[in-house]
């Protein structure tokens, strides 16, 4: 279930690695590794860090080989069989295997991402819907933002119907597990789509949406105020963009010492400046917007400055200095 093997043929491919150039670097004998690369044998420690560091993973790729234990392969295939007997490990385990996954989004590409994930999203979702007992409500919780994250993958490489398929179906799934974090989030990334569309109008919609939705976590109110001020902005509402933009400094100094909710790991007040450089890049504010924009970028993680969901903020520092 944690599909290293997937996520890292997909990597290889992508870079345009070859088994033998692989087998080669890490190094291992061609047939094993053809072997670990099928699924057919686990990854030894030494072959998954080998790989990490080869397609440039920066951990993420070898956390995701360490996620499951053979006990928990074997609880969840139990589980897959036997839906009516699901147990509280499998479902940790479940929610393990996609905290793995979206970390790795933060090195690897969208589309290395969505097959895999798609594909574990079947059983999950089969599970989910086959499962009883007293651990079911928490298996339905990781489902919804198993949903989610599918949606995002699809918003990040600009399937956009089926980004919007799958966020839809997210919103509804929040509701179910009655999630108000996970229902903003479904929300702030239907607002991503229309910022990479280009549609100012639905970039306020969306980020307003979530940012008023009940029970979203204080910094993702932060982050939702400041992108629906840049949505603003971008519309010529200068009034209305900077007074969110006020709401959301009030906002961020009050939750400077909360932490994000699990499904939103990412979130901090440095993080939403990067969304305030966009606002201010959008009202003319050179400077100001450069400064944030470096502030937020530099506040990142290292796995994470080179993301693919990073570039619009690295192009944006770029036009903000050269402004």
């Amino acid at each position: 279930m944690s599909d290293f093997a997937a996520r890292a043929r997909a990597a290889l491919a992508e870079r345009g690695i070859s088994l033998r150039a692989a087998a080669k670097a890490v190094p291992v004998d061609p047939g094993h590794l053809s072997r670990v690369l099928s699924g057919k044998r686990p990854p030894s420690p030494h072959i998954a860090q080998a790989l990490d560091r080869l397609v440039g993973a920066d951990g993420a790729l070898a956390e995701l080989a360490a996620t499951l234990t053979d006990d928990d392969r074997g609880r969840i295939a139990h589980s897959l069989a036997n839906p009516t007997r699901l147990d509280a490990g499998t479902v940790r385990a479940l929610a393990d295997v996609l905290a793995a996954q979206r970390r790795l989004d933060d090195t690897l590409s969208a589309t290395a991402m969505l097959t895999p994930t798609q594909a574990q999203w079947e059983s999950v979702e089969r599970l989910a819907r086959d499962a009883r007992g007293p651990h079911a409500d928490a298996l339905h919780e990781v489902a919804a933002e198993w949903v989610q994250f599918v949606g995002w993958l699809h918003a990040e490489a600009r399937n956009d119907a089926e980004a919007v398929r799958w966020l839809t179906e997210a919103e509804e799934r929040a509701d179910d597990v009655d999630s108000g974090e996970l229902a903003a989030q479904a929300l702030n990334f239907r607002g991503y789509l229309a910022r990479q569309q280009g549609r100012p109008r639905a970039v306020v919609r969306w980020f307003l949406a979530a940012y008023l939705t009940p029970g979203a976590a204080p910094l993702q109110r932060v982050g939702d105020g400041v992108q629906a001020a840049h949505g603003y902005a971008l519309l010529g509402e200068h009034d209305a963009a900077r007074r969110l933009l006020g709401e959301a400094s009030k906002l961020a100094d009050d939750a400077a010492d909360t932490l994000p909710p699990e499904t939103a790991y990412w979130l901090s007040p440095t993080f939403s400046r990067m969304g305030i450089g966009l606002a201010h890049l959008a009202l003319g504010d050179h400077a100001e917007a450069a400064t944030n924009l470096r502030a937020g970028l530099d506040g990142l993680p290292p796995e994470q400055r080179d993301a693919e969901w990073a570039e619009e903020y690295r192009e944006a520092l770029d036009e903000a200095e050269a402004a």
